[in-house]
Formats: C-alpha cells, structure tokens, sequence
C-alpha cells in the first residue's frame, strides 16, 4: 500500500472521521488552472486528490465530465504533462493524488514506464475504470514496486467473486459506484446502498469510498454513514462551465467546504 495514502487513511480512522475525494480533470480548462486548485482543495478539507486524464472515449462517465475531458484535451493536455502538473505541484499538496481515467493513454505510454514516471512525479494511486483485476496483470507487479496504488471499483451488480478478486488485487482503497451507469449528480441516494456498503465492507479490509452521483451535502452524509468516505465528481466539474478564475476557487471552496461539513455531521459507522 501506498505510504501517503496509507498514513491518511489510518488517520480519518483513529479520529472517527471519514474521508472526502474530490475529482477534478486535469488540464480543465488549463494546467495553470489545475495547479492552482490542487493546492486550494486541500485548503478547502479534501482528503484525496482524484486528479482526471483527460481522454477522448470516456465511456463511463456522463456528459459532464466528458465535457471536462474535451475542453482539457483542446487545451493541449497529455498524460505527460499531466506527471508534470502533479511534480510541479507536489511540495505544495501534502495529502493523496489518485490519477483516474482509462487505460488506453496508459497503455501506449508504457505500463512500467508509468508506474515508475508517477511514482517520481508524486502520484499516490491510479484507478483505471475499464481495468478490471482480471486484466491488470501486467501493471499490478510494477505499480507494487514503484510503490504505486492500484484502485478498482465495486458496482451494486458486483457478487461475492468479484468483491473477493478486487479486495484481493486492489490496494490503498475501494471505490464502491453507488449507481448503475455513468457518472452525474443524481438527485436521491439508493435505499439499497446502506445495505450494500455493510455487505461490502464485512467483506474486505480495505477503507471503501462511495461515488457516482453524490452532488449534495445531505447526500455526503447519507452515503459517508456506510462508507469510509465519498467520493464527489460531477458536482464540482460542473462548476468549470459556469466561473473562471478568482469565482471559480470561491464555488469550488464554498462547495467542498460544504460537502466536508456533510460528511462530519454522518451518524453512522
């Protein structure tokens, strides 16, 4: 397990506190943009970094992060300059960065080349949401000896085989998807996930975040009563078509802020 993660993670858990992930793509609309507002989520209480690749299929995830992957994309943002940003950034963030997107840039930039690039760079984890464990046997063995965390997700259709292989290959977290589709704000959390989320976390001993969907305080709070953390996406990318600069920071913290404060007032463990 990742060493940043780790220690992060064992600390929510001592104190009784959950975990709030935040993802934001990289590069969107700009890296000058990103390098500014890793720094500022921190600030604003964000326990992990989920830092987006911008990548031109994003099959699993909903139009507003598509969005967010084609303005960063005609922005001249690679996965180069992506180990970049998190180096150039790194003495400045202190908690976990994830890289999450799809494995195809992965893939043609070098699956050892990689794990050994972003472990220098600073990167934390990686999840690649159409790698399952079964087909990550190349990348697993090096993102181990770099030193790198390899993240895989959990659906609700996901049965007792799958949620054994993944707690098994995975390391640093879970991510449990609290919806079936792609990802964007939903309005309601599913009555069926408390149950979920108790069946899922007897049954590994990695911390699980939940995501997909969360958009709302009283969202975070639902879903962090059963999980060890959230995970808020879409509702923060939004924010991207709506403010630039200096109003952008203040909606992104205002948001996060709120979000942090949720999870706090979560009842249940």
């Amino acid at each position: 397990m990742n060493k940043r993660i780790a220690a992060h993670l064992t600390s929510l858990r001592k104190t009784g506190r959950k975990a709030l992930v935040t993802f934001i793509t990289a590069g969107d609309p700009d890296l000058a943009t990103t390098a500014t507002l890793l720094p500022l989520l921190e600030r604003a209480g964000v326990d992990i970094i989920e830092l987006g690749i911008p990548f031109s299929d994003p099959m699993a995830d909903g139009p507003t992060i598509q969005r967010a992957s084609e303005r960063a994309l005609a922005a001249g943002t690679t996965l180069s300059s992506v180990l970049e940003l998190v180096q150039s950034v790194r003495p400045a963030v202190t908690v976990p960065i994830v890289l999450m997107g799809y494995s195809n840039p992965i893939y043609h930039y070098g699956w050892e080349r990689f794990a050994v690039d972003a472990a220098a760079a600073g990167v934390d984890g990686l999840l690649l949401v159409d790698l399952p464990p079964e087909e990550a046997d190349e990348l697993l063995p090096v993102a181990r000896s770099a030193g790198l965390d390899l993240i895989f997700l959990l659906t609700p259709t996901s049965g007792p085989d799958r949620i054994a292989r993944v707690a098994r290959s995975g390391s640093g977290f879970l991510y449990y998807v609290t919806v079936t589709g792609v990802t964007g704000a939903r309005q309601h959390v599913s009555q069926s996930l408390s149950g979920e989320l108790a069946a899922v976390r007897s049954a590994v001993r990695l911390p699980v975040m939940a995501g997909f969907g969360i958009s709302t305080p009283e969202q975070a709070a639902l879903v962090a009563a059963d999980a060890d953390g959230v995970v808020v996406g879409s509702a923060i990318v939004k924010l991207f078509e709506q403010y630039r600069g200096e109003q952008l920071q203040e909606a992104v913290t205002a948001l996060v802020g709120s979000l942090k404060l949720g999870i706090s007032h979560s009842t249940r463990t």
